[in-house]
């Protein structure tokens, strides 16, 4: 490829985007219009159309052009910009085509077209997954030895979180049974009611019954002394 000659840079133009990619080379002094122009002139006067030519000049100027823009117009960028992503990734490939193909290059010119990768029978035969039962092994063997595994394999227990059941209590049920005791005793004490209740909540529901009564004028209630026995009684 030519080289070129600006106020700030001599020489080729992958030379130039190497320089503003490490950063050694301010791009914003290099003016690509000249290159640009240099380039046309190039092309007009040599006659000829080189197209691989051509496209390298192109992607590579592209690449300046853009470095460019991004540098005097930071604003027009984002980083979500997904086109311009693309743009320099291709790029990326491009560079990396490039180095490739001067390798190949010197490898033709040493005429150096055949290469072989020496062969280490143990590292091979190491990473080899192989079954290699004994000789004298048989099917019955195996079938019993596959017998045993299976027997071996235990189902995984599932733990269940341990719930305590609860007594539901109703206060009609409650009732009932108070005036179920009613009508085989002619009284009886609150206390004695309490004494079945298997909880706070029974407990509760047993006064509520009992208040219930009460309400309906089934029952009369008599204490003879604050905190003293509640006597339960039926009315008739």
């Amino acid at each position: 490829m030519m080289d070129f000659k600006t106020e700030k840079f001599e020489g080729p133009l992958g030379l130039l985007l190497q320089l503003i990619e490490r950063e050694e080379l301010d791009i914003t002094e290099v003016s690509l219009a000249k290159i640009a122009d240099q380039y046309i002139d190039y092309i007009k006067k040599s006659g000829v159309i080189n197209p691989d030519e051509i496209a390298d000049f192109l992607v590579i100027a592209a690449k300046l052009l853009y470095i460019k823009s991004r540098a005097l117009l930071p604003y027009l960028y984002t980083e979500e910009d997904e086109e311009v992503e693309e743009l320099e990734q291709q790029l990326r490939m491009y560079k990396e085509f490039l180095e490739a193909m001067k390798v190949i290059e010197a490898m033709v010119g040493k005429k150096k077209f055949m290469f072989a990768r020496e062969f280490d029978k143990k590292s091979v035969l190491a990473n080899l997954k192989i079954f290699s039962p004994p000789a004298k092994l048989s099917k019955d063997d195996l079938a019993a030895s596959l017998k045993d595994l299976i027997s071996q394999v235990k189902p995984e227990e599932e733990v269940l979180e341990e719930e305590k059941l609860t007594r539901k209590i109703n206060i009609e049920d409650k009732i009932l049974a108070i005036q179920k005791t009613l009508l085989e005793k002619i009284r009886i004490n609150f206390s004695k009611i309490l004494e079945k209740a298997g909880s706070k909540t029974e407990i509760i529901v047993s006064f509520l019954a009992v208040l219930e009564l009460i309400k309906q004028r089934d029952i009369m209630v008599e204490q003879e002394s604050l905190f003293g026995e509640i006597t339960i009684n039926k009315n008739n």
